[in-house]
């Protein structure tokens, strides 16, 4: 509590409020108003309520009944100035002849005419102004006049009101005047402030008498939503209603897809066209004994077309559909996730047949009993009464359950059995067609120069998905549209995959000569290595232009078959380990051991880590043998640091290690034979790229045949 104090006044403050605490009123020669006398309300409950009521003359039994009950409220009296304030003065009253009391009125009658205001005259006002409002100078004048008894500032100070000595009442504007307090302290008024408006005294009451009540219901029923209670499945609703399922519903889907819209995926595609067929054509598959799938689960990559599958099937099918995320299910409230599923299959069922499409099921159907924590949380009740739902004790019959997942490694082994899932259909990358059809389907609706090659482009994008490629397709046209071009041509999509692969380029990065000239040799390192090697990727492109994190980048072009069959020789693996160091050793032939950077830090990673694979994993160590060690272990929830293992002793990390080394150094040997032999075309390589920064796989494969260049035999 902090305090200021003042010659003529003090003010202190009570925090939020602030009370000012006036010197006693100076005595002056002016009359002081008559005392108007008050009659304690402790008496008043002591006398008889009808006599009182009968007795009044003129007034009411009920206007008298509720200003008893008013009073009532708080035990002590309550003064004119204790009550609400108005928004205007009272109408002067004319001076009359006072009427005698009734002797036979009862006390609160007596009471009431003695606490009535007294009649001023009109002369006592006649140096008083007008109206409700004063302005600032006329209320300085009736103060200095001794004609404002007390006054009650605003809240925020930039008001207040004022009663006269004849009892009426203004409110004044009040401007930034710092001497208004120390003016109305030395004439004797008194000043108060006024803490907010106020409800008055009998509504307080209640309010305060109500306010736990209310609260306590309101939080009964916030949880009886929770619980699925009243207004769960099967009761009112309401906006607050947690346990029904979120799920949007289409009685006759329009998702503006069919499978005309989809490529790239034939064969799941065919497998779920099977599914529609047999909604369609229920007799065909009926009359060999064949049952409806309950449950086909998305298996595949992200970005390869899991959902719109999903939407494709939608719009084929003709029927009910339901479609939310498993994620939807989860919620902070035990209970809530089960009685949303709950509530999702019991509309599929008066919906039946119909399908319900589940996204990211992973979400809710992981491993149950896995992690550090276990236990009956919320995610596994809900996994469980999704099991019961799907395939339990009361069957569910008509209901078709299509779900998507990329980590179906993760699921419970209860999820994907043979009636809840029966069919698992795989949604893998596109091949060189699949690509080909995907980009046809993205270029529709987009302006086309006629150089456009979707083969050509098809080839360069081994491992797309399909979001990949309507990514690529989108940011072409934006580019074209920043270069003020009508049409999309071969440049703005081989721009626009280069800035998807390495980053954006850096067209005001400052490179000086010496640098331009490094990173040329680093880069036909990497190129000459790579065009001389036996059964290796051919040269796609060579750039010396800066793009994100990388000064320089060469293009390989790698085999379809090989993406797609995921087996690798171990030629092919040696060869790429030499690729790799062939810009380290360019470094070290031109500009000496003593004068190499760190450009080649990356190259060392990817070397390290193909050598440790094929000794450890691919069997091609003569030491270690047919033997796969250091394998990934542990639980899949757990980090990727945590669960790694090593199950061999510290003989064998020896041996280990010098079997990576070996086979590091006979790549860096093999790139150093090819780069020494062929220094003339390394020279005409690098001083190409520095005056065109950027060479394409047709301009540098006649570098080697005018150089008459020969293949590398070991």
């Amino acid at each position: 509590m902090a305090t200021a104090t003042n010659p003529l006044l003090s003010s202190t403050f009570y925090g939020d409020r602030t009370v000012f605490l006036c010197p006693p009123t100076p005595k002056t020669t002016k009359p002081s108003l008559p005392r108007r006398k008050l009659l304690p309300i402790q008496s008043i409950f002591k006398r008889n309520l009808d006599s009182s009521v009968a007795s009044l003359g003129g007034i009411s039994s009920h206007v008298a009944l509720s200003a008893l009950l008013f009073n009532s409220v708080a035990p002590q009296a309550m003064a004119f100035d204790s009550m609400p304030e108005q928004s205007t003065p009272p109408p002067v009253i004319e001076a009359q002849a006072v009427k005698p009391i009734p002797s036979n009125a009862s006390p609160f009658a007596q009471n009431l005419l003695l606490t009535a205001p007294k009649p001023q005259s009109q002369t006592a006002a006649s140096d008083l102004p007008e109206g409700s409002n004063w302005r600032y100078s006329e209320f300085l004048n009736a103060v200095k006049k001794g004609k404002v008894e007390r006054v009650r500032f605003s809240k925020d100070g930039t008001a207040l009101q004022l009663t006269a000595v004849d009892g009426r009442r203004a409110t004044v504007t009040v401007p930034n005047d710092p001497d208004l307090i120390d003016i109305l302290a030395m004439n004797g008024v008194d000043i108060s402030v006024s803490e907010g408006e106020s409800g008055g005294g009998l509504f307080d009451f209640i309010g305060n008498l109500l306010f736990p009540f209310l609260a306590f219901a309101g939080l009964f029923f916030l949880f009886r939503r929770a619980q699925g209670g009243p207004g769960g499945p099967g009761g009112l609703g309401g906006p607050m209603d947690f346990g029904r399922s979120k799920s949007k519903f289409q009685e006759v889907p329009e998702t503006g897809v069919t499978f005309a819209d989809v490529a790239g995926a034939d064969q799941a595609k065919l497998e779920l066209q099977e599914v529609v067929d047999f909604l369609k054509n229920p007799d065909k598959y009926t009359a060999l004994g064949a049952k409806i799938p309950k449950g086909c689960l998305l298996v595949g990559p992200p970005g390869t077309g899991k959902t719109l599958l999903a939407r494709a099937v939608a719009g084929e099918a003709g029927v009910p559909f339901f479609s939310c995320a498993a994620s939807e299910f989860v919620e902070l409230f035990v209970g809530v996730g089960a009685s949303r599923v709950r509530d999702l299959f019991e509309k599929a069922k008066s919906k039946a047949p119909c399908i319900v499409f589940i996204d990211e099921i992973d979400a809710v159907g992981r491993q149950r009993g896995a992690g550090l924590g276990g236990g009956n949380d919320e995610r596994e009740q809900t996994i469980n009464q999704l099991l019961t739902e799907m395939d339990g004790f009361s069957g569910n019959s008509g209901v078709i359950v299509l779900a998507a997942t990329n980590r179906p490694d993760v699921l419970d082994a209860a999820l994907l059995r043979p009636g809840r899932f029966d069919r698992q259909v795989t949604v893998d990358r596109p091949d060189v067609a699949g690509r080909v059809k995907i980009l046809q389907v993205h270029s529709r609706g987009k302006a086309l120069a006629k150089d456009v090659d979707f083969e050509k482009i098809a080839r360069r994008t081994p491992g797309f998905t399909g979001a990949d490629l309507q990514n690529l397709m989108n940011e072409a046209a934006i580019l074209a549209a920043r270069r003020d071009l009508k049409e999309i041509s071969k440049d703005e999509i081989s721009d626009a995959l280069e800035r998807i692969i390495a980053g954006p380029e850096k067209k005001n990065a400052v490179v000086s000569d010496e640098k331009k000239r490094l990173v040329a040799y680093h880069e036909a390192g990497h190129a000459l290595v790579g065009a001389l090697m036996p059964e290796y990727d051919p040269v796609a492109k060579i750039s010396i232009i800066p793009r994100g994190q990388a000064g320089g980048l060469t293009f390989f072009a790698p085999s379809e078959e090989r993406l797609e069959s995921g087996l690798y020789s171990r030629s092919y693996l040696e060869n790429q380990m030499a690729v790799a160091l062939g810009g380290r050793v360019a470094e070290e032939v031109i500009f000496g051991p003593e004068n190499v950077t760190t450009g080649a830090s990356n190259d060392f990673m990817q070397v390290s880590r193909v050598a440790r694979q094929m000794v450890e994993r691919f069997g091609f160590s003569k030491k270690i043998g047919q033997v796969a060690i250091g394998g990934p272990g542990g639980n899949p929830f757990l980090g990727q640091q945590m669960s790694s293992q090593k199950d061999y002793s510290m003989a064998t990390a020896d041996v280990v290690d010098a079997e990576v080394r070996e086979l590091v150094d006979k790549a860096y040997a093999r790139a150093k034979q090819i780069i020494t032999t062929h220094i003339d075309i390394l020279h005409k390589l690098a001083q190409l790229l520095i005056e065109k920064e950027t060479v394409d796989g047709e301009e540098f494969m006649s570098l080697f045949i005018d150089g008459k260049a020969e293949l590398y035999v070991a």
